[in-house]
């Protein structure tokens, strides 16, 4: 059996990162291999990484690029199958109820088998996955490691075999299963068994070059200048001692700030004054404004220049 997919995947690993740079997403070829993996082999993607470093974005680009639909599951503590998966329309089972009874021609197992039927099922995002039945879909699982460990465990049959199973109404599959990306930051570990039922990509935080790539990408209104000095002082930010640092997400938005503020290059007093756009803990605030920001502008300036050297 042939198990390629044949619908709007890209023909290769270069076309995939072609179709993701043309949504303003820069994909380094591994992380693109990955992707295109999952999609030929039709097996669900676990992303990893630091929060911000665009994991969550993977999904959102790979859906417009493929002109599928994204369903979202945004996990937390205490997510449960009646939020994820499924639960009964218990308000209109108790009218169907009242009106049987008020009919007076009431057969309790018939009545019982039409109650716990689809008409009265609410699919949640899992299951409207599965039971979509309009086009192509990407599945996002988003920050699986703030889910509940008990929940991974209900998630091996979907990972495994596409598929669902209810109780009351038997089991949901499909012929075309959805693309599956599943994120976490990795603030618990995730289970063996769930990380064996799907191809693994750890994220990093990109390099001076990448990131300055994403910049420009994502905010063309800046200028190259100011989106090579913005990245380079994120790049020496995340090398000192914070209680966390920046992601990509981080950099975009102060670059976003910066030229909202008409700023063309960085200085260390506008740096001082939107430091809360990057670090979200006063302690860190605090480390760094002042004399640290000025070194650290000064080495990011230095990094600046000797990787303008080097293209020149």
């Amino acid at each position: 059996m042939d198990e390629t997919r044949t619908d709007s995947v890209p023909a290769s690993v270069d076309e995939l990162q072609q179709a993701l740079r043309g949504e303003m997403y820069v994909a380094d070829r591994a992380l693109a291999m990955s992707v295109y993996l999952a999609l030929t082999l039709k097996r669900p993607l676990f992303l990893e990484g630091e929060a911000g470093v665009g994991k969550t974005e993977v999904a959102k680009v790979l859906a417009s690029a493929l002109g599928a639909r994204l369903i979202r599951l945004q996990c937390y503590e205490g997510l449960d199958v009646s939020q994820a998966v499924y639960e009964w329309n218990y308000s209109r089972q108790l009218l169907h109820i009242r009106l049987l009874e008020a009919s007076g021609n009431v057969d309790r197992t018939a009545a019982e088998r039409e109650l716990f039927s689809e008409e009265f099922l609410i699919k949640r995002p899992l299951l409207q996955a599965l039971a979509s039945g309009e086009g192509p879909v990407v599945l996002l699982i988003d920050e699986l490691d703030r889910a509940d460990e008990e929940f991974e465990g209900y998630l091996l049959e979907m990972l495994s075999d596409f598929q669902i199973t209810i109780p009351e109404v038997g089991t949901y599959t499909t012929d075309e299963p959805p693309v599956v990306v599943t994120t976490s930051n990795r603030t618990r570990e995730i289970h063996d068994a769930l990380k064996r039922r799907c191809l693994y990509y750890w994220i990093d935080y990109p390099d001076l070059d990448k990131e300055t790539q994403i910049v420009r990408s994502k905010v063309p209104q800046a200028s190259q200048k100011l989106a090579g000095q913005v990245a380079a002082f994120v790049q020496e930010l995340r090398g000192t001692e914070l209680y966390k640092v920046p992601g990509v997400a981080e950099t975009l938005d102060w670059t976003a700030a910066l030229v909202s503020l008409n700023e063309t290059e960085l200085s260390p007093d506008v740096i001082d004054d939107t430091l809360g756009i990057m670090l979200k803990y006063r302690e860190d605030v605090q480390a760094v404004r002042g004399e640290q920001t000025r070194a650290l502008l000064n080495r990011a300036m230095h990094r600046g220049t000797q990787r303008g050297g080097r293209r020149g």
